[in-house]
């Protein structure tokens, strides 16, 4: 029974803790200050925007500067959060960005790493 419940008190910590930092990435996401976003990169990430192939392995300064150019071409705006999920291996936000247009769809997967959450890979449809 001790056992159970020192798992159990683990695991709720252990989810407040990746809660708290998926707070900080959405946060980054409705400022639309892809600099700020950028601070949430692995070193590589995978990256996905509408109709192009997805590009992998980007370095984190290739991965800032495109979607750099994507927000400045598209007029993003801000970020609203649908949804948010995973596990204690990877996590994901759904969203979508605003352009004050018809916005975009956007999928973030993230993984622990360093005791953090970093963005590992970027789908925007």
């Amino acid at each position: 029974m001790r056992r159970l419940l020192f798992f159990t008190i683990i695991a709720l910590f252990t989810s407040t803790i990746h809660a708290q930092e998926t707070d900080g990435v959405v946060k980054a996401f409705k400022t639309a200050n892809v600099d700020e976003i950028a601070g949430y990169f692995d070193e590589y990430v995978n990256l996905k925007f509408l109709d192009r192939d997805e590009v992998k392995n980007m370095s984190r300064n290739q991965a800032s500067l495109a979607l750099k150019a994507f927000y400045t071409e598209n007029g993003i705006k801000g970020f609203e959060k649908i949804s948010e999920g995973g596990r204690s291996s990877l996590f994901y936000l759904v969203g979508k960005l605003n352009n004050g247009n018809k916005g975009y769809n956007i999928t973030i997967q993230l993984k622990p790493r360093n005791g953090k959450l970093e963005i590992i890979t970027i789908r925007i449809s």
